[in-house]
């Protein structure tokens, strides 16, 4: 039986420990949550969706410990080039969560959960850029430019995202919606562009080892794929004013973003088997794989809503497939995170260590 002082250490080194960038297991676990729920799938996605929650009560807890108690990791997280945009998955984390909950009916808690997720972009958006880039002190932060970056797109567009959910049922305050969602995704594609440039100098002015190419490459196919809901789920807001003078603009855009992302998909494949099989770089557990699989997730959530919005039927097919292929590698996620969960209490329990 586990005494009281070696759960309160666990728990302390989960704090302590805990990657900024975990909030994409929300992300990742919601969208496919509401993949499954466009095919048709009710029961799996409502079970998705109750883990996406707890995933997110859990890891919001220990966020709020964290920041308390553990303020230098915080700061020292904001700072470092890998780690600092991680912080946006909880931003885009809130939004997902957000509008799987909207879609269930849940209006009024969506509607909060939109309120954090647009204040933390915001707030996030200037932090996070000023602490990672502008405040190296003659150190070159472009060496450092990452996938992990682009998550800075998928918070924004996730706020754009909920805010065109919510406008279709929204009463008195849908020009607000039609407004914010708008200005989020303009916002978001803009800053597309800025990251692809950074990444993109990145990747051909310095070195690239096998090592370098970690899963949050990833998200820019995710930034792609998220891109392209946001757009298409704008050209659906017809009764807003704020939504009439775009809806025959947004689907071209989000076009665009699909095919760069239908063209990244095997790239990112390719990638991982030069990376894995030709350079042999282990393959294990690590808060990074969420970044893989919500973006294929996503992927089948852009399939499913440009394919409506422009009514073309094989987008709509293609999104069906991807869906299944996003929940396997959502399982295989999952059971990894449990294996490692089990992993770590099993050692801990048996060398607490410090403290326990």
């Amino acid at each position: 039986m586990t005494r009281p002082s070696e759960a309160g250490e666990t728990l302390r080194r989960a704090a302590h420990d805990l990657h900024p960038a975990y909030f994409a297991l929300v992300m990742a676990t919601g969208i496919i949550s509401i993949d499954l729920r466009t095919i048709g799938m009710p029961a799996l996605s409502a079970a998705l969706m109750w883990v996406a929650a707890a995933g997110y009560a859990v890891l919001l807890a220990l966020t709020v410990w964290r920041v308390a108690a553990f303020p230098r990791k915080i700061r020292h997280d904001l700072h470092d080039l890998h780690r600092g945009f991680g912080f946006f998955t909880f931003t885009a984390g809130t939004n997902v969560l957000g509008t799987l909950l909207a879609l269930d009916g849940h209006g009024s808690t969506a509607t909060a959960l939109l309120a954090v997720g647009m204040l933390s972009w915001i707030l996030l958006g200037y932090a996070v850029p000023w602490a990672v880039v502008l405040s190296r002190r003659g150190q070159e932060p472009l060496g450092g430019a990452e996938g992990s970056w682009f998550v800075w797109v998928v918070g924004g567009q996730s706020v754009a995202v909920l805010a065109a959910t919510l406008e279709r049922t929204a009463g008195p305050g849908r020009d607000v919606l039609a407004l914010i969602a708008l200005v989020f995704w303009a916002v978001s594609v803009c800053i597309y562009g800025l990251v692809a440039i950074c990444v993109a100098l990145r990747l051909t002015v310095y070195a690239v080892r096998p090592g370098d190419l970690t899963p949050p490459y990833w998200v820019a196919m995710g930034a792609t794929a998220i891109s392209t809901v946001a757009g298409a789920q704008i050209a659906t807001m017809t009764s807003a004013p704020g939504g009439l003078g775009t809806r025959f603009f947004t689907p071209h855009v989000s076009l665009i973003f699909w095919a760069f992302g239908t063209w990244l998909y095997p790239a990112l494949i390719l990638v991982g088997w030069w990376r894995h099989v030709r350079h042999r770089v282990p393959l294990g557990y690590e808060p990074g794989l969420w970044s893989i699989v919500f973006p294929l997730g996503m992927y089948a959530a852009a399939c499913h809503s440009l394919g409506t919005v422009a009514e073309i039927p094989v987008l709509v097919g293609i999104g069906n497939v991807q869906v299944w292929i996003a929940f396997a590698a959502w399982l295989l996620g999952f059971v990894a995170l449990l294996g490692r969960l089990a992993e770590e209490y099993g050692l801990r329990r048996g060398h607490p260590g410090p403290g326990g």
